[in-house]
């Protein structure tokens, strides 16, 4: 895999509801737009950020800290795509 790159960044969640339904959903779509993994979660318990119902097993409660891990070669601009959800609270607020 030449150019591949590992990024990872923590967040925290910020939504009032946390990681439902809708923002994962959103995430799903986000991460299905790139070829890079994009694994979301706590140290030991991450899961694919591609797997809605990963997503929901996820302790993503209001502020609850989560890392993303991004590895692929677009791997920057999928952690961006991400971190925009993040920091704009999943167009939720």
């Amino acid at each position: 895999m030449d150019g591949a790159q590992a990024i990872i960044r923590e967040f925290k969640v910020e939504n009032k509801y946390g990681i439902h339904a809708r923002p994962a959903a959103l995430l799903v779509k986000a991460a299905g737009k790139f070829t890079s993994d994009v694994l979301i979660g706590k140290k030991g318990s991450e899961v694919s950020a591609k797997s809605i119902m990963g997503l929901l097993t996820v302790e993503g409660h209001h502020g609850a800290k989560l890392f993303v891990h991004a590895i692929g070669e677009d791997a920057e601009e999928a952690m961006a795509e991400i971190a925009e959800l993040f920091e704009k609270k999943f167009f939720e607020e």
